[in-house]
């Protein structure tokens, strides 16, 4: 076994390991890349952590550093989850709910939490999370808030209450606002927090006319660390939390979260089918005045890729002359005020003579097959034939959107690939599915000219091309052309405060090389490390 992972066994309450089997599983994360590390290590407590931490930070002190990557479930799809040097993985141990305060409806978790289990424990007390992201079934609390994912009404990390960090060398802070009192006690530490906060605050003096008109864009973008323009308030007041939100553990490790929590109700759901998209284009603009829970588009050609493997939407009928099908959800305190937004929503459908059909009268379990019909493709596909995650979560405003349609329909003809689109309506985000070969070294090429060309597009219709979830290593070279040279110096200056040795996720959120991008490439690419 490797010298280090002997070492750091006979110090940690948790395991590492470097054995071969372990390291190629850990290997793979939810993209196409895959990367072996050195070590795995299996943290029990924060302090393990901690002492992880600290022990790299020594070694890049004498000129070895070793690279750590935070790890939950691994469903990162921009190659986040991977790394050269150590893993520590957070599923196996620090995947407890520490403490529920149902009267003032917080909960206090560790980063490996699932999305499923909180809300399956929450809903015992009446209680949810007021979002949740799409993958929450093997999706972390810890990896949702590293990315910055988006759940169907927002962002995930506005339930968080407080964050504990473990920093580059170790140290454990907590976050949270405070006020020009105790900023000056954290200024005056001699600790490598002081320093932190000194040189931020320096940083945001230094940099006031950039942090000014990125605090002006309301974009939701998630390149580099455009939340730096968050932490600071007019007040004098400061905040670091939303620096760890998408920094995906560049800048330190969740260790735990306090999260906000609201009541839990039911929801009534329903499905429209139109076979016209510029239709379901006014559809879903009428049914946002309902203020709906969940509103997304999703294009039909899905469910005919669906219906070539053998899997059937059964609340959809035939699925050939399928434009787009529109999902929806209500989930106010009221069963009566549900009730009338669907039927508002029927009287508004029967008047185009739509069809829809709600769960009034047909299982749960149905609607959710259609919701996840993107996700079920990539469980179900042929090692050939699978959709890749490597253009998802996008953002583009509402008004621009047909227009994105049209070029987005020449740039598809261009690398001649189809690319079926799911939408988030409230968010504006959008899942992309286009099927390349991974084992064929043309569409290894036309791999990364997809992703830049797309990322072009959608900066072009004054979208963000990292919208949901951040651009990891993957997507990062596309997502940096399009800032300007002063934000990325500003990123750069701000993550070598956290990270001055370069141990924290290298090579993720930074621009990579090319050749080693695509030498990292799978051969192959398939769901099944998150079948569930």
């Amino acid at each position: 076994m490797n010298k280090i992972a002997v070492y750091l066994n006979e110090h940690l309450l948790g395991e590492v390991t470097s054995s071969k089997a372990m390291r190629r599983r850990f290997s793979r994360d939810g993209s196409v890349l895959t990367i072996t590390p050195e070590i795995i290590a299996f943290p029990r407590i924060t302090n393990d952590i901690r002492k992880v931490a600290r022990f790299s930070w020594q070694l890049a002190e004498k000129g070895h550093p070793l690279g750590l990557t935070i790890r939950g479930m691994g469903s990162d799809t921009t190659g986040a989850a991977i790394g050269k040097g150590m893993i520590l993985s957070t599923s196996a141990h620090l995947n407890n709910i520490l403490t529920l305060l149902t009267k003032d409806r917080l909960v206090q978790v560790q980063p490996g939490v699932t999305f499923e289990a909180l809300n399956n424990a929450l809903k015992w007390q009446g209680l949810a999370l007021p979002n949740s992201p799409k993958n929450e079934r093997y999706g972390t609390i810890g990896g949702a808030i590293a990315t910055n994912a988006l759940g169907d009404k927002g962002e995930v990390s506005g339930a968080i209450e407080k964050l504990e960090i473990v920093l580059a060398n170790g140290d454990l802070i907590e976050t949270g606002r405070i006020g020009k009192h105790d900023l000056n006690k954290k200024l005056g530490l001699q600790t490598f927090e002081g320093e932190i906060y000194r040189k931020i605050e320096g940083l945001l003096e230094d940099n006031d006319e950039i942090i000014k008109q990125l605090a002006a864009d309301r974009t939701r973008d998630n390149i580099g660390y455009k939340s730096l323009a968050l932490v600071k308030e007019k007040d004098g007041s400061f905040d670091l939390t939303p620096l760890f939100v998408g920094s995906q553990g560049t800048l330190g490790i969740i260790s735990e979260i306090v999260l906000k929590t609201e009541f839990y109700k039911e929801q009534t759901i329903a499905v429209a089918v139109v076979q016209d998209t510029g239709m379901a284009r006014d559809i879903t603009d009428r049914l946002i005045e309902l203020s709906p829970s969940v509103l997304r588009t999703i294009d039909g050609e899905l469910f005919r890729r669906a219906a070539v493997l053998g899997a059937q939407a059964s609340l959809l009928g035939s699925v050939e002359a399928i434009g787009t099908v529109i999902y929806v959800e209500f989930n106010d305190p009221s069963d009566r005020a549900q009730l009338g937004k669907l039927k508002k929503m029927r009287k508004l459908l029967n008047k185009l003579s739509v069809g829809m059909v709600d769960s009034s009268d047909h299982q749960i379990d149905e609607f959710e097959a259609v919701l996840e019909i993107g996700e079920s493709l990539r469980r179900a596909g042929n090692d050939d034939e699978i959709a890749l995650p490597i253009i998802d979560g996008a953002f583009v405003p509402a008004g621009r959107r047909e227009e994105f349609t049209e070029a987005l329909t020449e740039l598809t003809t261009k690398h001649h690939i189809a690319v079926p689109l799911a939408t988030n309506v409230l968010t504006g985000t959008i899942d992309a599915y286009p099927v390349l070969k991974l084992d064929a070294i043309s569409d290894k090429q036309k791999l990364f000219r997809l992703i830049s060309d797309y990322a072009e597009l959608v900066t072009k219709t004054d979208g963000a091309f990292v919208s949901d979830g951040s651009e990891g290593r993957l997507k990062a070279n596309a997502a940096w052309a399009t800032i300007t040279e002063a934000e990325a110096h500003l990123y750069e200056q701000l993550r070598a405060i956290f990270d001055p040795f370069g141990t924290m996720n290298p090579d993720v959120k930074q621009k990579n090389d090319i050749r080693s991008l695509v030498a990292a490439l799978r051969t192959s690419f398939d769901g099944s490390d998150f079948v569930a």
